[in-house]
Formats: C-alpha cells, structure tokens, sequence
C-alpha cells in the first residue's frame, strides 16, 4: 500500500562514528546542509577504543567526540558514547534497533559519506510512501554509478539491499535475521545461490558463507541482504546516487585507497522528485546494474582485491 499523506514527521537519523574526526566533521557538514535537519533529531553512536588502542587512537575518538559536539548540527542531537569498542556491525544493529523500535522509521549514517543537500527530502518522502507497503524493506540513498540509468529525478525499484545511507522502518527490520537462518541451502541449491548473487555478477553467497562459517569478516550487511532476499523484498533507489563515500584513504577498519566505483560526477545539489506509485522490480535498470557489476568483475581482474575489498567494506558492518 502507497501512502500519498504529507509528512507529518521527518524520521530520526542515526549517525555511527569512531576514530575519523575530518570524516566525520564532512559527513556532519553535508547533512546540516539539508533543510530538514533542523526539524530532524540526530542521534549519534560513538564507539569506544579497542584494548590494544594506541596513544594515537585513543586521541582520535577524543577528537571524534569534540568534533560531534562542536554545533547543533540538527533541532536537537543526542549522543551515545561507548567505553568499549562493539565493532561497526554490533553498533549498526544495536542503534538501528533502539531508534526504529522508538520511531517506527530510521535513517542511518556512517562517518565515511556525504549527502546532497535533498537527501532528507527523499529518504522521508520515500520513507513516508512506502511506510505501509510491506514488500518494500528499505530506501537507499546510494547507487552505483550505472551510466545506462537514466538520470531523470525519479526513484525506482530493485531487489537489492545497499548501505551506504540508508533508511527502515520497523515493520522491515523486526525481520532482521543476525544469524542468517538456512544460509546453508545456498551451497547445495544453484538457482537460489544464483539469485543471491544477482544473476551471479557478483558472489554475494561466498561473503555470507564467510560471515556464518569464519571469522574473516564482521558484517551486519550481508545478513540483511540475506533477510530481505529470503522475503522477496524490494529496495527504492535513486537514479542518481544523493550519497558519496569520503573513505577510501585507508583510515577506516575495513577500507582501502582505491574505490572501484567512484562517483566521479557527483552533484550535491541533486534532486529526486518523483516517485513510483507501482511497487515493482525496475528490469530495465535492475539488467544495467548487473551488467555493470559483471563487467566491473571481468574489466578490473588486475585489481579484483579492490572490488572484493569494496565490497566487504560497505558489508563488513
């Protein structure tokens, strides 16, 4: 069911940050930049050193947490201060679900992106749409660079998670499912595992397989691609991405220096202005993004690390 109301209240946006002051201060910057900010409430996670922190990473999340301090960033911020460290994919879990249960929607952030200037305006008005329409599991602000897409701002359909900056409510995340359950039918079942990996443009599976069976990655991501993938759940997204990642200078945990799949003409002050009032699966632009990920796997072989880290990066939460 489409809801076509007003908005009656901007969602609360949650904000997870830990030992990167600049990053976080430009992620801070570009959100105060949007109009809805000061009618939104920000809540701001801080997680805490590990114990072998140095000297030098214990000043860093000092500087953190003076830099989350230094302005009314939104109507009003409220602060979550950790004195251990819980890692990405705990805090991701943990916040999202104290702040959805409370508001029933949430938009979330980390300290490595940037947000156009409409960026609140399209998650709140996605978020306000789409509220009662039960297939829909999530609207991400994030989105491939996939020339083919045409840019027309408008929003669109695919059955694909992404979490760069991202929103839910909770009637989707009620279904989060933090231990994968059945993951295990994708290493005898072919077509479902193809599924999964879109087509098989990209090995999804193998990342979950990860997840459940090693302790070589720490993801919240690749579960809830796994959840809304078991529920045949549908994601809105941008024809043009409203986020940009700033992390790729290796100061993050699970980051390097080189982004496969950079944004080279983002715009800030991009816009979407229209919405879908059909909840269907977009099969012209869900094609061009898997052509694109099976093409970005066949033309970067030399850098596969760099995709594979990518990816593991924005999942390993």
């Amino acid at each position: 069911m489409v809801n076509d109301n007003s908005l009656t209240a901007l969602a609360p946006i949650v904000l997870f940050v830990y030992n990167r002051p600049w990053h976080t201060l430009q992620t801070l910057e570009a959100l105060s930049q949007n109009a809805e900010a000061k009618e939104s409430d920000l809540y701001i996670y801080a997680d805490g050193p590990k114990e072998s922190a140095s000297a030098e990473d214990l000043q860093k999340i000092q500087e953190t947490r003076t830099i989350i301090r230094q302005k009314q960033w939104c109507r009003n911020v409220y602060f979550v201060e950790s004195d251990f460290n819980k890692g990405l994919a705990d805090s991701v879990i943990t916040g999202t679900t104290e702040i959805v249960n409370k508001y029933e929607s949430v938009i979330t952030l980390e300290d490595d992106v940037i947000v156009s200037q409409y960026f609140l305006a399209y998650m709140n008005k996605g978020l306000e749409k789409y509220r009662d329409a039960d297939s829909v599991y999530m609207v991400a602000g994030y989105i491939f660079p996939v020339k083919k897409i045409k840019q027309k701002h408008s929003s669109f359909f695919l059955p694909l998670t992404s979490t760069q900056a991202w929103g839910t409510w909770k009637r989707a995340w009620d279904h989060f499912d933090p231990l994968a359950g059945g993951f295990e039918v994708l290493k005898t079942n072919q077509e479902l595992r193809s599924r999964f990996n879109l087509d098989n443009s990209f090995d999804y599976s193998s990342m979950l397989m990860q997840q459940m069976e090693t302790n070589s990655i720490s993801s919240w991501a690749i579960r809830w691609w796994w959840t809304v993938f078991k529920k045949n759940g549908i994601v809105l997204y941008p024809d043009k991405s409203l986020v940009k990642n700033i992390g790729w200078d290796n100061s993050g945990s699970h980051s390097g220096h080189i982004n496969p799949f950079e944004h080279t003409k983002w715009d800030c002050n991009y816009s979407i202005d229209i919405f879908p009032n059909s909840i269907d699966n977009n099969c012209v632009n869900f094609k061009y993004l898997k052509v694109y990920l099976a093409n970005i796997n066949n033309t970067q072989k030399n850098n596969l690390f760099n995709l594979i880290g990518f990816l593991k990066k924005k999942l390993n939460k």
